[in-house]
């Protein structure tokens, strides 16, 4: 480019906050679909969007009619494949910044330590158990799903939630921070994703939750013995007991 371009390019400062704006939202937006199935889309759609103009350009007239009637509707067919991903990620935008709460659940070392233990326990007895800690995006939906407890974390409570044939053992324990907030809360399964034979419902429904939200899940698998962790629709098998206390305690000092 030459020097005289650059002179007389003259920007206002609404034209530069425009520019940083669209910016800041792209760039946000490869960050919300990074890692996700989104990205193959993505690939396609702009595939498609190569031939519409290739086929413009050297008259391929009934594959560009084709693809012009596709690509106007483009829009409503990625709404309805991607409704899923587009309401996580709208949950995500208001949960952070000026839309979050102030007021976030804290926990106790003390608290950290029974629900770490109650874990291993079951674990060492092959007791299956699913807890789910919120985070940013609330789980009130959820929540209402289950059975309201309200009760301060302990061992013997997780333990006896969980213990085989009581009412409540197949369903999800919600974790507000040392809060056990509802039981046998029945979760989305995720779909669409091979897993391992050896993993179960609890396993896909840690892997749904996750995906929808920002929530952490802890499965104890009851035919393994074996403790996972579900972050960002992906599973951590198997963890140990430090391992699982430090992501736990690094999921409540960054939430604040």
């Amino acid at each position: 480019m030459s020097a005289a371009f650059f002179e007389n390019l003259r920007l206002s400062w609404v034209e530069v906050l425009d520019i940083a704006l669209v910016t800041f939202i792209f760039y946000r937006g490869l960050l919300l679909i990074h890692g996700t199935r989104a990205v193959s889309v993505l690939h396609g759609f702009l595939l498609i969007c190569i031939l519409y103009y290739l086929s413009g350009e050297f008259g391929l007239n009934t594959l560009h009619w084709l693809l012009t009637n596709f690509l106007s509707s483009v829009f409503l067919v990625l709404i309805i494949l991607f409704q899923a991903d587009i309401r996580k990620a709208l949950s995500s935008v208001g949960a952070w910044g000026f839309f979050r709460s102030k007021r976030r659940e804290a926990i106790t070392e003390a608290a950290l330590d029974e629900c770490v233990l109650a874990v291993f326990q079951m674990a060492r007895s092959h007791t299956g158990a699913l807890l789910v800690f919120e985070r940013r995006v609330p789980l009130g939906d959820w929540i209402a799903r289950g059975v309201e407890l309200s009760a301060r974390m302990s061992k013997e409570l997780i333990g006896t939630i969980f213990f085989p044939d009581t009412p409540l053992h197949d369903g999800a324990v919600i974790v507000q921070g040392e809060t056990l907030a509802a039981a046998g809360c029945i979760l989305p399964l995720v779909a669409g994703v091979p897993l391992d034979a050896s993993l179960g419902t609890r396993h896909r429904a840690a892997l749904g939750i996750t995906e929808e939200t920002d929530a952490l899940a802890v499965i104890v698998s009851e035919e393994r013995g074996v403790v996972s962790v579900a972050e960002g629709g992906k599973l951590i098998s198997p963890v140990d007991e430090r391992t699982l206390k430090t992501m736990l305690w690094n999921l409540f000092t960054k939430r604040s």
